[in-house]
């Protein structure tokens, strides 16, 4: 057993400006990921679907890798799903970026599945992670 205390009960630790500048670097990606994927997804139907689905998803995986939590794959997810939302709304002029459409659905959808699916596997610390033989 681990002289530390349970998750919960551990203390908030905050941050440093470095980490936050990191996270706020890994939203913009998201970002320009997500408005790159809105023009390319509709481009060429099927491969312009699969490719921004992965690119999205090889964002959401490096920021993970890079930041070593989760929250470095939640940081470019909520940076796409932001911009991906405000770019499904019409201008009055009538002007609009996603046409309604399978494509633009599973983009839609397809997406916010692939950040869930990124954030969930994504490799984050373990407390108390010691040996991983059971009998220790």
């Amino acid at each position: 057993m681990s002289d530390r205390p349970p998750l919960l009960a551990q203390p908030l630790r905050v941050p440093s400006a470095g980490r936050i500048a990191g996270y706020l670097a890994l939203a913009l990606l998201g970002a320009a990921t997500g408005v790159a994927g809105s023009l390319v997804q509709a481009g060429w139907f099927p491969g312009g679907l699969l490719l921004a689905l992965a690119g999205s998803a090889g964002v959401f995986l490096g920021g993970a890798r890079a930041a070593g939590r989760r929250a470095g794959a939640v940081a470019p997810a909520v940076g796409w799903v932001v911009t991906v939302i405000l770019l499904t709304a019409s201008r009055p002029e009538g002007d609009f970026l996603f046409a309604a459409g399978a494509g633009s659905y599973l983009f839609l959808l397809g997406g916010m599945a692939t950040a869930v699916i990124c954030a969930t596997l994504a490799g984050g610390r373990r407390p108390g992670a010691g040996s991983s033989r059971l009998g220790k």
